[in-house]
């Protein structure tokens, strides 16, 4: 990419993919501004926010709190119609914030966000190269070429993919051949998740200026 973006759009060919711990591994490696526009399951969870804020020991001035926070565990859309809550994804815009951007959202691409918008539709509004975060094992290849493509149909620039769990080699040969992308990196399964597991991690994640070097446009 010729010029430095403002940071970064994790999303997942999947819900529970690993978008959340890719998220706070990113946040910490580049000291970045976390930011999750749409929360939902508040009734069950504590969200992805403070989850990020507690495994990547993000300072207060370096979170910024959800547009839309919702209790149920549904796509924003569905969330939102039960507690008589209207998104307006038009007036959404990147909020000022120290550093780098990780934008985390919810679910998949074509999670409903509105009565007529996906979150798609906030990846292109926010104007951010996407990482797809995708399951290393059987199935990910279909789900993750899938989404490659349709992030290529809006013309949004992709960083690359993250693979999350067992290592695959031919499938992370494949979807980088096939999907015409690169592996950004794979996270495996960590026995515990705490933040020095972070940090320790965050360790082998090249600086955020070095990260999109060399990396070409999509």
């Amino acid at each position: 990419m010729s010029v430095t973006p403002k940071g970064v759009f994790v999303t997942g060919t999947d819900t529970e993919i690993g978008k959340t711990l890719v998220s706070a591994i990113l946040t910490k490696a580049w000291n970045a501004t976390y930011w999750k526009p749409f929360q939902t399951g508040l009734a069950e969870e504590t969200g992805d926010t403070s989850t990020v804020t507690r495994l990547a020991d993000v300072a207060p001035d370096h979170v910024v709190a959800p547009l839309c926070a919702l209790q149920a565990p549904l796509s924003p859309f569905a969330a939102a119609e039960l507690e008589n809550t209207v998104i307006d994804v038009e007036k959404l815009q990147m909020p000022a914030g120290n550093g780098p951007f990780v934008v985390e959202g919810a679910g998949g691409l074509m999670v409903p966000v509105t009565p007529d918008s996906m979150m798609i539709d906030v990846v292109q509004r926010l104007d951010l190269p996407v990482v797809l975060v995708a399951r290393s094992g059987l199935g990910t290849i279909n789900h993750t070429l899938l989404s490659l493509e349709a992030l290529r149909r809006r013309d949004i620039a992709i960083a690359g993919v993250v693979l999350s769990g067992l290592p695959n080699v031919k499938n992370a040969r494949d979807i980088a051949r096939f999907g015409k992308t690169q592996i950004l990196f794979q996270v495996p399964r960590f026995e515990n998740v705490t933040p020095q597991t972070i940090a320790d991690f965050a360790r082998s994640i090249p600086d955020f200026a070095k990260f999109f070097d060399d990396k070409p446009s999509q």
